[in-house]
């Protein structure tokens, strides 16, 4: 590549990336899945449309892997483990049984009614059976749902991954079997195992070490953080273990420890996270080729999509749900929401970049049914929450941004009080915050004083907190308590 290759590169893939941007707002007034757009983005560019050819399934596989494990860091640091920990048993289930129920009947599905031999209906019910983590944690941002929906939801995703990539992978490479179904079974488990436990070893490495070092520059703390996330991905993978289980895992421990600059570091990653759907879809369109598309290409697509949709996923749903006593209408609503988007393509690409017979025709109906039915789940979901009583009327939770101070042992809180929180009209004095750390300044409508005891905060108020390092956590669990239940919410530990 010389310079001006890359210049044209950095002009094309700039102008790309401001319209799949701006394609976010265009695709939310639609009601439209935003991924889509970048698909059909993709498309427009790809050797149907502008003629850019891209048909290397090699790149496209590492590419697509690569995607996922920045999709997953995302995901795993924007959970809150309280609300995936009362739930994590039945997202495992759902990643571990449900994922295999959804393989049985889709597989069987593809065999009998769809005519396609063992190894291809295998293939399509594996590859299209895992959740996207990318398309539900953006709906989930949108959506206000229950905890245990966006608990199970989240755990499901987030997981389910990773057993799915080893069947692929194994039954591609033609050894699936070689040392019989339960050899098989044991690389799953162990794997999983493994990877979670790297996953955790490093996410708890680097959350420790993090609270003990204060960098130079508020910039380097979101970069290290996702660099401990894709550390767990490549060690996992370099001691023949789930990457993807590690990469989650590490995520969900870094994302939940109280760092220096949570906020900005949340927002970094979202953003990655965008980057990383936006060149998916956009690859995975240019992967694509209308014209290769046949008759039966689309009619198998829709056939496998609705047996996934209309049978599969909920008799997953239900033989899981059946272990927690989650109600019909919670099942109902979780069964629709297991969206797919960019996993089954990505997925898709490891039998074409193996050769596989019949391989360009599995990535053919894949794209279909990924298309068709993630318009037809995400259109309609806000209004089914609301008809399954899924919907959340709790308060909103307060923003708490930390930066520590270097030359004294405190941090310094910036606590912003959204819409619905219950620390609106509660006074300074009534916050009881512990001893050593106390309200130094409010920012209100651009301005900025210091309060006194009566002042009473006010919804979109930013609070500045200095804190004592040893009370630090102290201090956040009582502005979250008053902001849930509020002025008279319980001081907890420390009495009050």
């Amino acid at each position: 590549m010389d310079a001006d290759q890359l210049d044209q590169i950095l002009l094309i893939g700039s102008g790309v990336l401001v319209l799949a941007v701006l394609a976010v707002r265009v695709s939310v007034t639609a009601g439209l899945p935003s991924l889509l757009v970048y698909l059909f983005l993709g498309l427009l560019l790809g050797s149907s449309g502008l003629g850019i050819e891209f048909a290397d399934a090699d790149l496209a596989h590492a590419l697509g892997f690569g995607g996922l494990v920045l999709i997953l860091a995302e995901g795993g640091l924007t959970t809150k483990w309280e609300h995936v920990r009362p739930n994590l048993g039945y997202g495992l289930l759902l990643a571990t049984l449900g994922s295999i129920i959804s393989v049985t009947v889709v597989a069987t599905g593809g065999h009998y009614l769809l005519d396609l031999d063992w190894e291809l209906a295998i293939l399509l019910a594996a590859v299209l059976t895992p959740t996207d983590a990318a398309a539900v944690f953006s709906v989930l941002r949108t959506v206000p749902l229950r905890h245990s929906v966006t608990g199970s939801l989240e755990a499901e995703s987030g997981l389910n991954d990773a057993p799915i990539v080893v069947l692929v992978v194994a039954i591609s490479a033609g050894d699936a079997l070689e040392h019989g179904l339960w050899a098989l079974i044991g690389l799953i488990v162990f794997e999983l195992i493994a990877g979670g436990a790297i996953g955790f070893a490093i996410g708890w490495l680097g959350a420790n070490g993090l609270r003990r070092v204060a960098l130079p520059a508020s910039g380097l703390y979101p970069l290290v953080v996702f660099a401990f996330a894709v550390l767990a991905y490549g060690s996992a993978a370099y001691a023949h273990a789930s990457g993807f289980a590690a990469v989650y895992v590490a995520a969900l421990v870094l994302g939940n420890t109280e760092l220096p600059h949570r906020v900005a570091t949340r927002s970094f990653v979202e953003g990655i996270g965008w980057l990383a759907q936006i060149g998916l879809f956009i690859m995975l369109g240019l992967l694509a080729s209308p014209d290769e598309l046949r008759w039966w290409h689309v009619w198998h697509g829709l056939a496998a999509g609705a047996i996934l949709t209309f049978v599969a996923r909920p008799l997953s749903v239900v033989a899981c749900a059946v272990w927690f006593k989650r109600g019909v209408r919670e099942q109902l609503f979780v069964g629709w929401a297991g969206l797919r988007g960019a996993v089954p393509i990505v997925l898709a690409t490891i039998p074409l970049a193996a050769d596989v017979p019949g391989s360009r025709d599995l990535f053919n109906v894949v794209f279909v049914a990924v298309v068709v039915y993630t318009l037809v789940q995400a259109a309609p979901l806000a209004r089914l929450a609301a008809w399954c009583d899924v919907l959340s009327d709790e308060a909103r939770d307060v923003e708490v941004e930390a930066a520590p101070l270097e030359r004294v042992s405190a941090d310094l809180l910036q606590i912003h009080v959204p819409k619905g929180s219950r620390l609106a009209g509660v006074e300074i004095g009534e916050l009881r915050l512990p001893t050593g750390a106390s309200v130094s300044m409010v920012v209100r409508n651009g301005a900025t004083f210091v309060p006194h005891r009566a002042e009473r905060i006010a919804i979109h108020d930013d609070l500045l907190i200095v804190a004592d390092r040893a009370v630090r956590e102290q201090a956040e669990d009582r502005l979250r308590a008053v902001a849930r239940h509020g002025r008279l919410a319980g001081w907890g530990t420390n009495g009050g």
